[in-house]
C-alpha cells in the first residue's frame, strides 16, 4: 500500500454553488477563483483507489476537471440533492468496471431507489442505466473500503441524522449542527478534519464559522479545513485572514496529502 493518501476537494460550496445564479452578490461577482464553489464533494484516493464522499450536481463536472478514470465507491452523507443528483453520471465508469459501489444509511438508501428506481431495477432494465453495489452504513459499524477501515461518524444536520467519515487520519464531515460527545470520541486524533462553515450568521442546521471554529479548535486536529461554504461567508481572501493558523478554507481543487499510518 502506498504510504499517502490524497484528498481532493472536489467542490467546497453550499446547495446553490457560487456564484448562485442571477446574484450581484460581491462574492458571487468576484474574480479570486477560490470564491467560485461546485457543490460540494471530496475525492479520497490512495494505492489506486479513488473513493468520492457524495456526488453532487457537479459530479460529472469535477470528474472530468480531475480526470478521474475510474471509481471504487462512493460514500454518501445523507439524501440531500446537492450530495447525491449526479449519481447518474456514474455511468461510464459503470460501462468500464460494473456495478459501482456505494455505501449509505438504510434512509439514504430508500431515498435514492426512490428518485432513482431505474439504477436500482432489478427487471426490465433500461439498457443504458448504470448499476450500483449497495453496502448499507450503520452508526457503531466500521467498513472496509479499498483495504482500508472506513469509521461512520453520526451527527445532526437539524434533525436529519447524517453520517460523517474517517478513513486513517482523514475525517469529513459536512451538514453538520451537532455531534454527540460518543461520536466525538471517534474523531479525536485525526491529523486533517473537514468540517461545514457556512457563513458568519447562525444557520438552524449548518456550523456558522464561529461554531466551526470552536469545534475545530475542540478536536485539535493538526490542519482543518472549512467546505460546504455559502457566498454570505464572505471573499475568499478576507475570511482566511481571520482564521486561526492550523484552520483554513478549503477551495476547489485543492489538493492534500496524508501520511498513512
Amino acid at each position: 500500500m502506498d504510504d499517502m493518501m490524497t484528498i481532493t476537494f472536489l467542490g467546497t460550496g453550499t446547495s446553490q454553488g457560487i456564484p448562485v445564479i442571477g446574484s450581484n452578490h460581491p462574492v458571487c461577482l468576484s474574480k479570486d477563483s477560490r470564491d467560485k464553489r461546485l457543490r460540494v464533494s471530496v475525492l479520497v484516493s490512495w494505492n489506486e483507489y479513488n473513493f468520492v464522499i457524495d456526488c453532487g450536481p457537479d459530479f460529472r463536472q469535477q470528474m472530468l476537471t480531475n480526470s478521474v478514470s475510474s471509481l471504487d465507491g462512493i460514500l454518501f452523507t445523507h439524501e440531500h440533492a446537492d450530495h447525491t443528483a449526479g449519481i447518474d453520471d456514474i455511468r461510464p465508469f459503470f460501462f468500464r468496471q460494473g456495478d459501482i459501489p456505494i455505501f449509505a444509511h438504510k434512509r439514504v438508501i430508500d431515498s435514492l431507489k426512490r428518485r432513482f428506481d431505474y439504477i436500482f431495477a432489478d427487471e426490465n432494465r433500461y439498457p443504458g442505466a448504470p448499476a450500483v453495489q449497495v453496502n448499507e452504513v450503520f452508526k457503531d459499524t466500521p467498513f472496509e473500503a479499498g483495504e482500508m477501515d472506513v469509521v461512520p461518524i453520526e451527527a445532526f444536520h437539524n434533525r436529519l441524522q447524517v453520517f460523517g467519515y474517517r478513513i486513517g487520519d482523514f475525517v469529513y464531515l459536512t451538514d453538520v449542527k451537532r455531534v454527540e460527545e460518543d461520536q466525538v470520541q471517534k474523531i479525536m486524533g485525526a491529523k486533517v478534519l473537514v468540517v461545514n462553515a457556512l457563513r458568519e450568521e447562525p444557520h438552524h442546521s449548518h456550523f456558522n464559522l464561529e461554531e466551526a471554529v470552536e469545534f475545530a479548535e475542540m478536536i485539535g486536529a493538526d490542519k482543518t479545513y472549512f467546505t460546504h461554504i455559502s457566498h454570505l461567508l464572505g471573499f475568499h481572501e478576507e475570511v482566511e485572514k481571520k482564521l486561526p493558523d492550523n484552520v483554513h478554507l478549503a477551495y476547489d481543487n485543492l489538493k492534500l496529502n496524508i501520511p498513512i499510518s
